[in-house]
């Protein structure tokens, strides 16, 4: 999964970065300070995955992983080429979702590009660029649509009937993501990798001093509201704060939450939202060997997440031996769960839940 970190410049996008992937990514208080996207890897924290390790006393563990990828900040007329924007653009449409770091904070010592902070003027001169480009993009699909009607192509009447309701969306300031569809239409327009068609998560960035009241904070419930008109979702951070506390050990970490009241990291509330945005899962494999989460989208059947693991799983898939997570750990043995008769046979049928420990029978 690759999440796009993008905003205007100085928002706290490499701030954010920097905490959650302690990458060390480059943050300074001037426009386009970053050019080429910082990547970094960072791993999905589950105490499933810990506890496991211990029960099975592995040689191994692995986690699921996330990237995230930190674009320039985009400036009005990016789509139009200003301030490298094209070259942003195309580093987006690379993601399969975007994190849109929003500035809730006033902070005379950090400009701000407009000179003024206003949350919402900042979300829309972003979603306006994106749009701004998906516009371009759809005219160009429809040069060569346009040219396969000629030749009577049924399929081609299909997608031009689309993408000329789909410009009536875009020209109303409307993200694709709020445009409606059914299957078909949605597979008919995947390929064109239209940018606000991907889910977006709004990060609300505030000030240490905000913290306690940052839920209500009147900036965020701005943004909230905004979001709320899209079913888009909203977490709600301190960027410098989640730098403090990426540079400490467990114990100071910790404490110095407990200090302001936080329960959470801002790392865990942006992959829990984005797992929950994505419709992600995690099923598990366990033994001496190695204990290991692997990433599914939910509705998942078993073959296909056998495949996962490899090939071959897929293709000679027999049956899945499955046991929940909460029910080994409550009888604390394979052994007893399967005397509790709570270890099923699945076939090919079955859609992986998650917390499922599984075991896959196969034969190539």
């Amino acid at each position: 999964m690759k999440i796009g970190i993008v905003g205007l410049p100085n928002v706290g996008k490499s701030t954010l970065f920097n905490a959650i992937t302690k990458a060390g990514a480059e943050s300074a208080n001037y426009p386009f300070c970053t050019i080429e996207p910082n990547v970094g890897m960072v791993t999905v924290p589950d105490n499933r995955i810990d506890v496991l390790t211990k029960m099975y006393d592995s040689d191994k563990t692995t986690y699921a992983t996330i990237e995230f990828v930190d674009i320039a900040g985009l400036v009005k007329g990016a789509s139009k080429g200003e301030g490298l924007g094209n070259k942003f653009l195309s580093h987006i449409r690379e993601t399969d979702a975007i994190a849109h770091i929003v500035r809730c904070f006033e902070d005379e010592k950090i400009v701000h590009v407009e000179g003024r902070i206003d949350p919402i003027d900042d979300i829309e001169t972003i979603s306006l660029e994106l749009i701004f480009s998906d516009i371009e993009t759809i005219n160009k699909r429809m040069e060569r649509v346009t040219k396969l009607l000629k030749s009577g192509d049924k399929k081609a009447k299909e997608e031009k009937e689309l993408l000329d309701r789909l410009l009536i969306h875009l020209e109303a300031g409307k993200p694709v993501r709020t445009f409606e569809m059914n299957e078909d239409e949605n597979a008919l327009i995947k390929d064109i990798y239209l940018l606000t068609s991907k889910p977006t998560i709004y990060v609300a960035n505030v000030s240490e001093e905000q913290i306690d009241n940052m839920e209500n904070d009147p900036y965020v419930l701005k943004v909230k509201d905004y979001a709320s008109k899209e079913n888009a979702k909203v977490i709600v951070l301190c960027a410098k704060l989640e730098e403090d506390l990426s540079e400490l050990d467990d114990e100071d970490r910790i404490a110095l939450m407990q200090d302001y009241g936080i329960k959470e990291s801002g790392l865990d509330k942006l992959i829990k939202a984005s797992y929950s945005l994505l419709g992600l899962i995690s099923f598990l494999t366990a033994g001496k060997q190695e204990v290991r989460a692997w990433t599914i989208k939910e509705g998942t059947k078993a073959p296909q997440a056998a495949g996962k693991i490899h090939s071959d799983f897929e293709r000679g898939f027999i049956k899945a031996e499955v046991v929940s997570y909460d029910d080994l750990i409550k009888y604390g043995s394979m052994n007893a769960t399967k005397e509790k008769g709570l270890v099923r046979l699945e076939g090919k049928d079955y859609i992986v839940k998650d917390g499922d420990i599984i075991l896959f029978r196969f034969n190539v």
